[in-house]
């Protein structure tokens, strides 16, 4: 268990499974190997489709529990409740998007470390 907050830890960093450069050079470019220990991130295309689930959930997490309890404390109008909670649709995976592919990579590095390919890509 120890390990596995470690690599959720990593992943919130935004930082490599093995060692602790970072995963991105900007806001939405990752890099393509790790430039400390040479770590391929994305192994095949389509590997971050789960990726895409995590922001997902992280964005229906927000934005329906964040509806329901300002429904319930506040109940603003419909209009006003589609303004808000529209807008935070399109803000949320934005900026969860580099966490995300962070969590991911971690998470796969701890359940599958003997899969992961070797400093040469192979």
């Amino acid at each position: 268990m120890r390990e596995f907050l470690r690599a959720l830890r990593r992943g919130c960093a935004l930082i490599c499974p093995r060692c602790p450069e970072p995963l991105f050079t900007g806001p939405f470019r990752m890099h393509e190997r790790c430039p400390g220990c040479g770590y391929l991130f994305e192994r095949e295309q389509g590997y971050f489709v789960g990726a895409i689930y995590i922001n997902y959930a992280i964005t229906i997490i927000i934005c329906l529990g964040g509806y329901l309890l300002t429904e319930i404390f506040l109940a603003p109008g419909l209009a006003a409740q589609l303004v808000i909670w529209g807008g935070l649709c399109i803000l949320i995976p934005l900026f969860s998007f580099r966490y995300s592919r962070a969590i991911w990579l971690n998470a796969d590095y701890y359940f599958n470390r003997k899969l992961s390919p070797d400093d040469d890509g192979e």
